[in-house]
């Protein structure tokens, strides 16, 4: 069977690099991918796939199914991208590759006794697309849920962080900053002493565990003593339990500014807490396989945990329904995500061979576990349970 997917995606091969062209030349912000949506559905669309737009209540999700099997396989397409510096995370590669493994499995969905569902994730570099969706049952029926995300090296095995996305803003009191500043209490002053406090935090922090930030705003001109200013910062670990013990203790600095310049200040998460990645070891184990087999040479399991990918809302996923999350390679001249240079590698001969061998390795992956009756079962029995975990949430 990996023959006829292998074949069907390698026909599909000049469309899903233009497809992944296209997204990276129009890069849209998240949760406002309206024109990477409509260019993901048309492949799908024009094969036959079933296609439902806005579920979970989000414009810019949408799931698209082919087959009748019994055993759902669910291929996680991302397309949002970064603000100045668009596709630095080469999501035009996920999504590309991921419309690829959907056509490869439509073409032996009967065979292998599965139904393809792609599902369009929005906001995975800020809002959490995913973990709405998993949130209101879009992700219920699959047995299993799988991408690829590009990076400067082959990962089989990815390690992400858990990550909270937090807005701090500090009220105080204007006055003018000259004539009168004994009536002013700054907020921007709160912002510094929480930020002195957490520098000097950084020391005793757990191996993990990360803080960074920028300032949102700070005032308005020079003589007027800020009476409002906000940090924007993300609070990452290596699991849940840490960020919980890291959230607790950055509190802590962000209370300390106000108390000392006699201002308050809010806490509000911007976006849901994202959790860090647990793949499935059969998924994983036989994506390894796969990839190996396309000739690409992933690290090392041993080194694995030493590349942490930052954060992902993927991670939310693989907690709840077995899943993976690999890192494809791309030569980006020694760039990494996120930087302008690893934005136009993601349109490079090497990003478009990734696309298609991250879409046959998943496509392969899913067959090997469909056709594994043990795998199948076990599978099979997540789901019932989780369907059956939600009725009884209802209830």
């Amino acid at each position: 069977m990996f023959t006829d997917a292998d074949s069907a995606i390698a026909a599909a091969r000049d469309r899903l690099i233009a497809l992944s062209h296209s997204i990276h030349a129009e890069p849209e912000l998240a949760f406002e991918e309206f024109r990477s949506v409509e260019k993901t559905m048309e492949p799908l669309r024009e094969h036959g796939f079933h296609i439902d737009k806005g579920v979970a209540d989000l414009p810019t999700a949408f799931t698209a199914e082919y087959g009748h099997g019994d055993l759902v396989v669910g291929i996680c397409a991302e397309y949002d991208a970064l603000p100045e510096i668009g596709h630095a995370c080469g999501h035009n590669i996920i999504a590309a590759s991921a419309v690829g493994a959907a056509l490869g499995l439509a073409a032996v969905a009967d065979a292998c006794g599965i139904t393809v569902k792609l599902l369009g994730t929005p906001a995975e570099e800020s809002g959490g697309g995913k973990v709405l969706m998993l949130e209101r049952g879009v992700f219920d029926d699959c047995a299993m849920a799988m991408m690829i995300h590009p990076g400067p090296e082959d990962i089989a095995g990815a390690h992400s962080l858990a990550l909270a996305d937090l807005s701090v803003v500090f009220h105080g009191r204007e006055s003018h900053a000259s004539a009168a500043p004994e009536y002013g209490r700054n907020a921007l002053d709160a912002l510094t002493v929480a930020q002195v406090a957490l520098g000097l935090l950084r020391q005793h922090l757990l191996p993990g565990q990360q803080l960074h930030g920028i300032v949102g705003s700070g005032g308005v001109a020079p003589n007027i003593v800020p009476g409002h200013a906000e940090l924007l910062y993300y609070l990452r670990a290596v699991n849940s339990a840490d960020l919980e013990d890291l959230m607790r203790r950055a509190s802590a600095c962000f209370e300390a500014g106000a108390l000392a310049t006699g201002c308050t200040h809010e806490i509000r998460k911007l976006a849901p807490t994202y959790t860090e990645l647990t793949p499935d070891s059969a998924l994983l184990c036989a994506y390894r396989e796969q990839i190996i087999e396309l000739g690409r040479e992933p690290i090392a399991p041993e080194l694995e945990a030493q590349r942490p990918l930052g954060s992902t809302d993927m991670g939310n996923v693989t907690n709840v329904i077995p899943g993976i999350h690999p890192i494809i390679g791309i030569d980006a001249g020694g760039a990494v995500t996120h930087q302008p240079a690893f934005a136009a590698a993601a349109v490079n001969t090497s990003a478009d061979v990734a696309v298609i061998d991250g879409a046959t390795a998943l496509a392969r992956t899913a067959i090997q576990l469909a056709g594994d009756q043990l795998h199948r079962d076990r599978l099979s029995e997540r789901v019932s349970q989780r369907q059956f975990q939600r009725q009884e949430d209802i209830r």
